[in-house]
């Protein structure tokens, strides 16, 4: 038994060729319909009802006048090649399938009703008359914006067939003025043209939304960068406190006179409880901390030090001021407020220098309904300021670092520019059960 030989089927090709004819792009959305201005977007059907305006009366008197057509026919010829370029805006190869019946009708028509034995009997070219050619280059346009490469292709080898065929069967009928080159050339031309500037506009919107994608991506690792760097400045202040319990549990039976041995027991578990607390927390610190940073050796700053930090601004040529309220410079404030307080300062006058260099900076901590309110507040930079950005660092995360630190100590965070020019920082630190203090001793 033999197995049958096959090959491709029959119309195969064809098929192939009119397959993209029969798939036009689901996208519907009017031509420009993108554009922030509504002129813009109602483009597309002004030039497309100005263009039937112009070429459907001059088209019916072309077709009756040039082509000796009967008034009726070239008024239904002459609409069926117009009036689709408003239905070009949204599906132009739906109205590219009418556009061009109608214009292959009315070749065929004048072929029919035109005098063959003698070529004056039509005085325009063949197969195109003047305003087909404009209306069909027009619809031309619009597919080259909306439809894929290969669907383009295959309307311009369909559009080259049939004005070969109709040159061909004019020739033979006698017609002179073949312009079948001219319109396949001029339809290939516009079709290259517009697609060359959608696919230009598809790669920079891709190119948009690629920028976007980043920018949100830097965005997120710059919030997770900081969140990490506040994790391991936490760190310092929590571990603080767990050496400061486990000192204390160990040390406590040999303080403590007559401590049962219950007592010494429990102390000898909190003392080992905090040591493994410590372990734990560095092993984190570990997964927190990037390769890039090593080890902090310095203590972490805190509002003691913010004089020393406005002396630093001032070196830097900003004319900056620190007021202390007493309950905030005397009192001791809760570890992760005191060290929060001191960033949100240094990322404040770190923004002054870099974004209004020159500009007179306010800086003010109080104390009011148990929270510490820092503030601070800088004035309209000198015009022609040249930058100092690299004369004071902050944390280099902006904004973003005191949102966090704020979010973290359940406080607020008010920032934004003043009416006379200048920005304000302003956050609210509440100090709530925190009673932790600096001066814990064993």
């Amino acid at each position: 038994m033999t197995t049958p030989l096959t090959g491709p089927a029959p119309g195969g090709p064809v098929r192939a060729l009119l397959a993209p004819l029969t798939r036009p792009s689901t996208d519907h959305t009017p031509l420009l319909a993108q554009a922030s201005r509504r002129w813009v977007r109602l483009l597309p059907y002004i030039l497309a009802a100005g263009a039937i305006a112009s070429l459907l009366p001059t088209g019916i008197l072309v077709l009756v006048n040039d082509y000796g057509v009967d008034g009726g026919p070239a008024a239904a010829l002459a609409v069926v090649q117009t009036v689709p370029l408003l239905l070009a805006v949204t599906r132009p190869l739906p109205a590219w399938w009418i556009t061009g019946g109608g214009a292959l009708l009315a070749s065929l028509l004048v072929l029919v009703t035109g005098d063959g034995a003698s070529p004056s009997g039509v005085d325009g070219p063949w197969p195109w008359p003047p305003p087909g050619i404009v209306g069909y280059l027009l619809l031309m346009l619009t597919l080259a914006l909306r439809e894929s490469r290969r669907t383009l292709v295959a309307v311009w080898l369909v559009t080259a067939a049939a004005s070969l065929g109709l040159s061909v069967l004019g020739v033979a009928g006698g017609f002179g003025g073949d312009d079948s080159l001219l319109a396949t050339a001029l339809a290939g031309a516009v079709l290259v043209l517009g697609g060359a500037l959608r696919e230009r506009a598809e790669a920079r919107r891709l190119l948009a939304e690629q920028e976007h994608i980043s920018e949100a991506e830097r965005e997120r690792r710059t919030l997770l960068e900081e969140r990490a760097r506040i994790a391991r400045e936490l760190h310092d202040v929590v571990a603080h406190h767990m050496s400061v319990i486990a000192v204390q549990a160990a040390s406590a039976p040999y303080r403590i006179t007559g401590v049962p041995a219950e007592a010494a027991e429990e102390f000898t578990a909190i003392a080992g409880t905090a040591r493994e607390s410590l372990a734990e927390m560095r092993r984190l610190l570990g997964v927190l901390r990037s390769e890039e940073s090593g080890a902090e050796k310095a203590p972490q700053p805190g509002v003691g030090q913010l004089a020393q930090l406005v002396d630093t601004v001032r070196r830097a040529g900003v004319s900056a001021e620190l007021t202390l309220a007493p309950e905030a410079a005397d009192e001791p404030l809760p570890s992760a407020v005191d060290l929060s307080a001191y960033r949100i300062v240094q990322e404040a006058l770190a923004n002054v220098v870099r974004h209004a260099p020159g500009a007179a900076a306010w800086v003010s901590l109080a104390v009011a309904d148990g929270s510490l309110l820092v503030t601070v507040v800088n004035a309209v930079p000198p015009v022609r300021a040249e930058s100092l950005e690299a004369s004071v660092e902050g944390t280099g995360q902006g904004l973003v670092g005191m949102r966090e630190r704020v979010r973290l100590l359940e406080g607020r965070l008010d920032t934004g520019p003043l009416p006379d020019g200048g920005f304000k920082v302003a956050a609210v630190l509440p100090l709530g059960a925190l009673t932790d203090t600096r001066s814990d001793a064993p």
